[in-house]
């Protein structure tokens, strides 16, 4: 709803564009949020200082230091939330950031929880350093070939999920694993970056967290690091606040101000992200040297009914496995691309590829085969260009294929 259209539903679109917009004062204002940088918070007087102090503590976004984020940092919340449908979001330095907020806030020695194999592999870092020496388990699960109940244990309060997962792209059935969770009263957090937020909205089918990584999509040009966690509830926006305010968690305005600029484009950037690699996994499909190609959008995929029914679209992310190669032979082919810069980010308007990790794809219960693994993030070049970028690099690897 706006002020414009009053009782009309606008496009997820066009409520993306205007979401966090600045109000007109005295007749006039900016189109863009202004750019607010402040380390310190002044007040009238002693009185309104209290005030401001009791609001925060009660749960009010209000500032009362330049770390809880002014004007620029509301607009920006303001527009994820609208984009996940969630309740509160909270601004993270880095997307891992985010995650080691949601465990932090969530678990406490003693507590067991459910992490699917497939996920973003840092998050192992932060149970093998940290969570473990809590006191807290972290266990590891094939979403789709484990059955999740029997998993459950009475001490387990979080189910961390990531559809479609990092490496492989695994779909997974989101509504019925949430379901099983929520039945038991496990909060369940996904990582949602893949989507950028845009082809997926988790919270609408179950989970109640949803974390992005938005130094890819939402930023979509590769010049700022951080987090992004919605909720869908006071009451964990209630917990979520306490670990925040707990580890100092907060975002320069500058960097809310990029990704506020990447928000408004998000739409059509990813959907030139789709028809690029669309084209792409399509060729990658024809090519004598690749015995698979991991991309939920193409029919062949074992996730496509999954992808059909829960998201509206795909990202530039496609990973193929060779047919016949050796770790060598794959670092070759990477090491021959032209348009393609080696990377191991995403989301950004340039495409970049990577040689899979042996031990990141041994993570995966997914993962059967035994040849190396490359993948890719198609940027938004011409991709019939990055098609003869793609097959001057087979033939040229070829030898060693």
């Amino acid at each position: 709803m706006t002020a414009a259209f009053p009782g009309k539903r606008l496009h997820s679109a066009t409520r993306l564009l205007h979401a966090g917009a600045p109000a007109l004062r005295d007749g006039a204002g900016p189109v863009n949020v202004p750019v607010v940088r402040t380390s310190t918070v002044r007040f009238e007087n002693t009185a309104a200082q209290a005030d401001h102090h009791h609001r925060r503590t009660a749960g009010e976004r209000v500032a009362s230091y330049g770390r809880h984020g002014l004007d620029t940092h509301r607009a920006l919340e303001d527009a994820v939330v609208g984009l996940e449908g969630g309740h509160r979001a909270f601004l993270t330095p880095s997307g891992l950031s985010a995650i080691t907020l949601v465990l932090l806030a969530l678990l406490s020695p003693g507590d067991h929880a459910l992490v699917a194999d497939g996920v973003y592999a840092p998050l192992r870092r932060v149970d093998s350093t940290l969570l473990q020496r809590l006191g807290i388990t972290v266990e590891y699960f094939s979403p789709t070939h484990d059955d999740l109940a029997s998993r459950l244990r009475p001490n387990t309060r979080l189910l961390y999920l990531e559809s479609p997962s990092s490496l492989l792209y695994e779909v997974l059935d989101l509504p019925a694993l949430s379901a099983v969770a929520r039945d038991r009263g496990v909060t369940v957090a996904t990582d949602n970056t893949w989507s950028g937020g845009w082809f997926h909205q988790p919270l609408a089918l179950g989970a109640n967290i949803s974390i992005q990584a938005a130094t890819k999509y939402i930023s979509g040009h590769s010049d700022l690091m951080q987090g992004i966690v919605v909720v869908d509830s006071p009451a964990l926006a209630a917990k979520l606040s306490t670990a925040y305010e707990a580890l100092g968690l907060t975002i320069g305005a500058d960097d809310a101000y990029l990704a506020l600029r990447g928000l408004r484009t998000l739409p059509v950037r990813l959907a030139q992200h789709q028809r690029n690699a669309t084209a792409v996994a399509e060729f990658l499909q024809q090519q004598p040297q690749v015995s698979r190609v991991f991309y939920p959008a193409l029919p062949t995929d074992p996730g496509h009914a999954l992808w059909k029914r829960d998201f509206s679209g795909a990202s530039g992310l496609v990973s193929f496995e060779f047919r016949h190669a050796t770790p060598a032979a794959a670092n070759a082919f990477v090491d021959a691309l032209r348009l393609f810069g080696i990377g191991a980010s995403w989301g950004g308007y340039e495409s970049l590829a990577l040689a899979a990790q042996p031990e990141r794809l041994r993570e995966h219960r997914q993962w059967t085969g035994d040849a190396p693994v490359v993948r890719l993030h198609i940027g938004l070049e011409e991709p019939q260009d990055l098609i003869a970028d793609l097959a001057q690099a087979f033939a040229d690897a070829a030898p060693a294929l």
